[in-house]
């Protein structure tokens, strides 16, 4: 059902200056609202598209002419907010120049993630998935509005009305109105039960490439991050954490840091010692002069090499059986030739520009206000309130830009947000409260995509056919534990662990995907792309092998694998004939390799041009082919993959995070370099023309690129390097 509603929690005008107005002060605004009942999450391969409608998602129109279109999920960078705002803008006809986004407040009855469960939350490329059908009615109901109230004034027929670039019009009468002129008529009118959706030879904006919204503030420096965050007497606080995951405060001394100047208190909370200070330089000092004894008893001591042996023997076991087709010992045993072979991913760091920071200020009216990039807005509400013991509408979260996340905001236990709530309550609530983390709390602080080991046995019989194909995981579960383990992990499998190889499309007559759930004391989440980030590789780079091993070429090869998933071997197609693969062999030193995979209901497939020499591998040229669906924006759609090509490569090349008894080694960009400009490659992105619903890109461009280069590694070398990072040093004929 829609509603037109005025929400009760107040929105800022600016994130710098909050306003106390409510969020449409101001008359004639109209605002159309939807909402799904909760879905379950994708990850669970559920489907909510047979969900009731009911008001969610809303659009405002100022008596100034502006649209503001409200976005329920978190702008990390990825461009959804433009999305967003294109798919409710083309159906309402709104002119670009007058489309305007607001973050809105945290309210999960009305903005919950439709594909993620009954919270408000982003993540799992869902932010234009699970957006599409909502924002469209909501556009099409207020243009309906807009048109209603305009026959209404004119005496005219509502059939006889027009809207387009933020203009309604009766062409018999050569009468026309701007939004603005007729918003607040329309405003007092009843909903449309089932507004007509365009089709789409009608649209004017989706599938066009309109300029991004927030190009212009991120570039002249205005746009709001929670790092430009400023209260009235706002003090900064940084927290001493164990070096140990797992470790606690035994004791600690205080007298140094106290004398610090600019240091105004020290306190202890759950997870450290928490100084505070005028600004952020302070603390930082103040913390430095700290004494704590940590109590690691029940710490994690163990280096990474002990707990990559501890996998090894883990994978001489079966598992827990998270797929299984025919008999694969059977073909595995009558096989013309076997292919062994170990994958080991390491642990991986977020390694966002913008480390964790959040803002929280005790109200007037006896609230909260917090600011921050938040990610999960309804877990981040409900755990401050719970350390503030409030009820969860007594905290009101202002999301501001992020600059970067890669999943690290979107933590399950809400940390940081629990962190800023414990210092300001350990204080006294007496002033606003700025928790800042450093590079170094960032890329020491934990959550880390997991380390993960895998072990394959593949068997092809004397035609090349796959007869045979044992597959055991071993890696720490994401979501055991966790507030999603109800929803996610099934017979103790996590399905975000074993994604993309337990559901592979290949068609594999004996297939066995076992896993074990690692159980180190190291915390881990998602990271871009989640599970894909291994299974794809080990894959696509099996795939490869036994594509070599049958002497036929690996595209073709894996072409007579798809004949089931024909938008897999649409893009496959698409990529290697825009990449000009012939399947022969390339200059010494140099190769082209392929991949393809399915990730977050999105298609996508990449020929990586490399040379490779015992000094290093050069990613010359990536060539990309995707299928998302309609492409909403597609300028978003190929910066996407551009981008995902640039976040990944340095995990391709040269990144790891290491534990040396218990403890991280990379502190910071010098040991955990980030793909510099020099090394990106030139990237092409082809996308597939598509009326289907639009699926997610944020993520899907991970998974492809470390097989399509590893694949090439091989071309150009002959040698097969199963291990992320890539490392050629010592290789012969490299």
């Amino acid at each position: 059902m829609l509603n037109i509603r005025r929400p009760t929690q107040p929105v800022p005008a600016s994130a710098t200056r909050p306003s106390r107005r409510g969020f449409l002060a101001g008359a004639g605004a109209i605002v159309v609202a939807f909402r799904l009942d909760a879905g379950p999450a994708r990850a669970a391969g559920l489907d909510p598209s047979g969900i009731k409608a009911q008001p969610n998602a809303f659009v405002r129109i100022g008596a100034d002419d502006t649209v503001t279109v409200v976005i329920k999920h978190l702008d990390m960078g990825q461009g959804n907010t433009t999305g967003l705002a294109t798919i409710l803008a083309d159906e309402l006809g709104a002119d670009w120049a007058q489309v305007r986004t607001a973050f809105a407040p945290a309210d999960a009855a009305l903005y919950n993630n439709l594909l993620m469960g009954p919270i408000q939350g982003t993540g799992g490329s869902t932010a234009v998935a699970n957006s599409w059908v909502q924002l469209r009615k909501a556009g099409a109901a207020a243009r309906e509005m807009l048109v209603a109230a305009a026959a209404f004034q004119w005496r005219v027929p509502v059939a006889e009305i027009t809207v387009a670039d933020g203009v309604v019009r009766h062409a018999p009468s050569n009468r026309q109105a701007r939004f603005g002129e007729l918003a607040a008529s329309a405003a007092t009118l009843p909903v449309p039960a089932e507004p007509r959706l365009k089709d789409p030879s009608e649209w004017t904006l989706i599938g066009k490439g309109v300029p991004r919204l927030d190009s212009k503030a991120k570039t002249d420096g205005s746009a709001v991050y929670a790092l430009d965050i400023r209260r009235p007497g706002q003090v900064t606080a940084v927290i001493a954490r164990a070096p140990n995951f797992g470790g606690t405060v035994k004791s600690f001394d205080a007298a140094r840091a106290r004398t610090v100047p600019g240091v105004l208190d020290v306190v202890r909370v759950p997870s450290g010692v928490a100084v505070i200070a005028r600004d952020t330089w302070s603390a930082m000092q103040g913390r430095k002069a700290l004494t704590v004894a940590w109590d690691e008893s029940a710490a994690e001591t163990r280096s990474s090499e002990a707990i990559l042996a501890e996998y090894r023997e883990k994978a001489k076991a079966p598992g827990l059986t998270a797929s299984t087709r025919g008999d694969p010992e059977a073909g595995l045993k009558g096989a013309a030739k076997v292919i062994e072979a170990e994958f080991t991913f390491p642990y991986l760091a977020h390694a966002a520009m913008e480390p964790l920071n959040v803002t929280i200020e005790k109200a007037a009216d006896g609230g909260y206000d917090a600011y921050a990039g938040f990610q999960f807005q309804t877990i981040e509400q409900a755990t401050m309130a719970a350390v503030l013991g409030v009820t969860p509408d007594k905290v009101r979260l202002h999301t501001t830009w992020a600059g970067g996340s890669f999943g690290r905001r979107a933590t399950p236990t809400a940390d940081y947000a629990a962190e800023v709530a414990a210092v300001l309550k350990a204080t006294g609530e007496k002033a606003p409260v700025h928790l800042v983390w450093t590079r170094e709390d960032d890329m020491t602080g934990g959550y880390y995509r997991p380390s993960v080991l895998h072990k394959v046995r593949a068997g092809i019989d004397a035609r090349g056919a796959i007869v045979g194909w044992d597959h055991v995981m071993v890696g720490k579960s994401i979501m055991i534990g966790s507030p999603f383990e109800a929803m996610i992990v099934k017979d103790g499998i996590d399905a975000t662990t074993v994604e993309g190889a337990s559901d592979t499309a290949y068609a594999l007559p004996a297939y066995r995907f076992g896993v074990h759930n690692g159980r180190e004391g190291v915390p881990v989440l998602w990271w871009r792309s989640v599970g894909h980030t291994h299974t794809a590789h080990v894959m696509e780079v099996m795939i490869d092998e036994l594509a070599h091993a049958a002497d036929v070429d690996p595209v073709a090869y894996r072409l007579s694998l798809l004949a089931q998933a024909p938008q897999l071997a649409a893009v496959l197609k698409l990529a290697a004939d825009k990449a000009g693969w012939t399947g022969k062999p390339q200059e010494k030193g140099r190769g082209l390799g392929v991949a393809v995979h399915e990730s977050f209901g999105s298609y996508v497939a990449m020929v990586a041009d490399v040379s490779a020499q015992e000094a290093g591998i050069r990613v010359n040229r990536i060539v990309a082919a995707v299928d998302v669906g309609v492409p909403v924006n597609p300028d978003v759609i190929r910066a996407q993959v551009e981008g995902a090509v640039g976040f990944a490569l340095s995990a391709v090349l040269r990144n790891r995070i290491t534990l040396k008894d218990g403890q991280v080694q990379e502190h910071n960009f010098d040991a955990y370099e980030p793909t510099r400009m020099s090394e990106m490659p030139k990237v092409e992105v082809h996308i597939v023309p598509s009326q289907a619903a639009p699926t997610g890109i944020g993520e899907p461009g991970v998974p492809v690129l470390a097989p399509a280069i590893a694949n090439a590694v091989f071309s150009a070398t002959g040698q097969r390097l199963r291990a992320l990072p890539l490392d050629l040093s010592g290789v012969k004929g490299a």
